[in-house]
């Protein structure tokens, strides 16, 4: 972990740990010290799974169980078991997501990095002073802030890659067809540190 002593506390939604890129480059970011990442146990443990396989549903369920269990071993402290009775008293569009504003709450978080924004309305979570943030706008803002360190970060993250190596061209090339438009186009200023 990193000596930042400012971290913040983020709380990242289901559909931010699907993606194997996004996935890799949130925890490389967390990995690296720049911020705590919490999810609520419903999160990991009910709805990672079932999104994993929805979306590579090619690949065999015990992927999706070992990447679980990766993100488990990797920050051990990141499960927040939900208080159900703050869950209960939370009201947002889709109720199945009051777990992830529980987990909010629960660790004073500053932000939930979904790509539900629309499920977590701006004056529902203003007087838990929690923001939702896109994937797009929290990469570019940890690169904002962070500069070398979150370019250190994610070039570690891009070196372990080995089937198939990646370049710092293919890493950009990827970022884009994701449609994380802002991230790829601060990246690309880094380019040769990446």
């Amino acid at each position: 972990m990193s000596d930042h002593a400012d971290r913040f506390t983020v709380v990242i939604d289901t559909n931010v740990l699907v993606g194997a890129l996004i996935r890799n480059m949130i925890l490389s970011l967390a990995e690296a010290g720049l911020f705590r990442p919490r999810w609520s146990k419903t999160t990991l443990c009910e709805e990672f799974e079932r999104a994993f396989q929805r979306v590579h549903g090619d690949q065999p369920a015990e992927t999706a169980a070992r990447q679980r269990v990766n993100i488990e071993r990797a920050f051990p402290e990141g499960i927040i078991c939900e208080d159900t009775a703050l869950m209960e008293s939370l009201s947002l569009p889709d109720p199945d997501d009051r777990h992830v504003l529980a987990a909010a709450i629960q660790t004073k978080a500053a932000l939930i990095v979904t790509e539900n924004l629309k499920d977590f309305p701006a004056e529902q979570l203003a007087h838990h002073e929690i923001e939702a943030i896109s994937v797009d706008d929290f990469f570019a803002d940890c690169i904002d802030l962070a500069g070398p360190y979150a370019i250190s970060a994610l070039r570690q993250m891009r070196e372990r890659f080995n089937k198939p190596e990646m370049d710092a061209d293919m890493l950009l090339l990827k970022i884009e067809q994701l449609g994380l438009n802002q991230t790829a186009t601060m990246l690309s200023g880094f380019k040769a540190h990446l």
